[in-house]
């Protein structure tokens, strides 16, 4: 911090003693004492340079030849109890070769091969320009299926389900029918089912009449009421027609 004293002060004239800056104690670890017993620990000496005196050999122990090959044991002598091959019979022996015959093989076989059959060649087909072959028995080309004797029949397990079918189906009429005499209802005959179906398409041809007789430009209230009338008409009587031509059975109730 500087002086408050102007420069010409005559205090600046008298001697100062000048200050002394003393320094901070100096760091000392609390392992100095372990640190300096393991680098005495590990230490020994010639640890890195080898031993201070090393044996020199003799002059009478030279290295001679194939001292230092290893020396294998003697070989033991194999004692063979396998028994031995007769030896080969000599020119002046007369092996017995058995009962002599006086068959000609050369002209049985000869024989055999002219009236024997000829082999035939394995099936097979080529599948590729560079005549790879393949065994055309499990290659599906050969039509066995066509050779068994249930071939074009049908299989049990469709008549069967086709049994089953037509038995739930005769239950089921059974049981409409039960519903619909206890509820009292009417079938319709063919006849009554043909005349309310044109009549229905006769509704919608005067509907439709009725529809294309409106004019082309609908500009008031009435008039989009009317059409929008006439269209919901033409579509439930669409409906009703669907639905009657769809279902050739239809039962009403009695009121």
């Amino acid at each position: 911090m500087a002086s408050l004293a102007p420069p010409e002060s005559i205090y600046n004239l008298l001697p100062t003693e000048p200050k002394k800056v003393s320094n901070p104690p100096r760091y000392v670890s609390t392992f100095r004492s372990f640190v300096r017993h393991e680098l005495q620990k590990n230490k020994a000496a010639c640890k890195t340079l080898g031993p201070a005196k090393v044996e020199v050999p003799s002059p009478q122990e030279f290295l001679q030849k194939h001292s230092k090959e290893v020396k294998l044991p003697p070989r033991k002598k194999i004692e063979n109890n396998k028994p031995k091959k007769p030896p080969v019979a000599s020119k002046t022996d007369h092996p017995v070769l058995g009962i002599a015959s006086g068959k000609n093989f050369i002209n049985t076989n000869a024989a055999n091969v002219i009236m024997g059959v000829a082999k035939k060649p394995k099936p097979v087909y080529v599948d590729r320009c560079t005549g790879d072959k393949h065994n055309l028995e499990p290659s599906g080309l050969v039509p066995k299926y066509i050779n068994k004797k249930d071939y074009g029949l049908t299989p049990e397990y469709i008549i069967k389900r086709n049994e089953e079918v037509r038995k739930a189906q005769e239950e089921y009429d059974a049981y409409v029918q039960e519903s619909l005499r206890k509820a009292a209802m009417k079938r319709l005959t063919d006849e009554e089912r043909e005349t309310v179906l044109q009549g229905l398409k006769q509704n919608w041809e005067e509907v439709h009449r009725e529809f294309q007789a409106l004019s082309v430009v609908i500009d008031s209230t009435p008039k989009k009421m009317r059409k929008q009338k006439l269209e919901a008409e033409m579509k439930q009587l669409e409906h009703d027609i669907g639905v009657i031509e769809k279902h050739k059975v239809i039962y009403i109730a009695n009121n």
